[in-house]
């Protein structure tokens, strides 16, 4: 049975998540890269990992299915005996005024954001808390601190996201499971491809170290909290964000 630590990424196959699985990939971890519908994307970073002889295995599974969610982690540990770490990254965005918000809209959001957290974090502590041992990283955002406009229904299951990781941190800090939360501002990432070039600009210029953030920003910070140099750190929120919150 392997010795490493095993993670699993939500929502690994772009973005965040992606350059999440492939510093952990590198670093020695386990890896199992989730993906829903990114299919060509998500074999592309398992190929690639795989080709350079590191632990990863592939799983689709649409995160806001409980079901799916189960057989999910039932895979993970019988690939490899256990799950030590969750990366709840896994998320959609829209840019929609409040009062078109439609319930399919709303419920979505909240499935794809927030339920999707509460599935796969229930689900991984049935095997963490009997080890009395486990790290549980959530990505929310900014926005889930201080809202967005035209975004109420994204802000809304983020902030959901920051409440129930400083709720879970102290239920579980007794069973010595850390739970925290990462909160990125303005990424480079595919939920910016709405956005045209002024209105980039803007948010650099909004950003007091006059610059954007990459995905791996985020993932550098996700490597600290998941190794033992962040052992006496739970229920945080940390929010690489630039300066953009202060």
């Amino acid at each position: 049975m392997a010795s490493l630590k095993t993670v699993l990424v939500t929502g690994a196959s772009k973005g965040i998540g992606q350059a999440t699985a492939d510093l952990l990939a590198h670093e020695g971890y386990n890896v199992i890269i989730n993906f829903n519908k990114s299919e060509k994307e998500a074999l592309s970073l398992y190929n690639k990992l795989k080709n350079k002889g590191l632990s990863v295995r592939i799983y689709k599974a649409n995160v806001s299915k409980k079901n799916e969610v189960k057989d999910m982690i039932d895979f993970c540990i019988k690939e490899f005996g256990t799950i030590d770490i969750l990366i709840n990254n896994a998320g959609i965005s829209q840019e929609k005024l409040f009062v078109d918000i439609t319930d399919e809209d709303w419920d979505n959001m909240i499935n794809t954001n927030l339920k999707s957290v509460f599935y796969c974090t229930q689900e991984v502590l049935k095997h963490m808390i009997s080890k009395k041992r486990g790290k549980i990283i959530n990505i929310s955002s900014i926005w889930g601190m201080i809202g967005a406009s035209c975004e109420a229904h994204y802000s809304a299951a983020k902030a959901g996201v920051i409440g129930l990781t400083k709720a879970l941190a102290k239920e579980m800090g007794p069973s010595n499971i850390q739970i925290n939360c990462i909160t990125p501002g303005v990424i480079q990432t595919g939920m910016l491809d709405s956005y045209n070039q002024n209105e980039l600009n803007v948010l650099r210029e909004n950003t007091p170290l006059m610059k954007l953030g990459s995905p791996k920003d985020i993932a550098n910070c996700v490597l600290f909290l998941v190794s033992n140099r962040a052992d006496f750190i739970t229920g945080q929120v940390i929010s690489p964000n630039g300066g953009f919150v202060v």
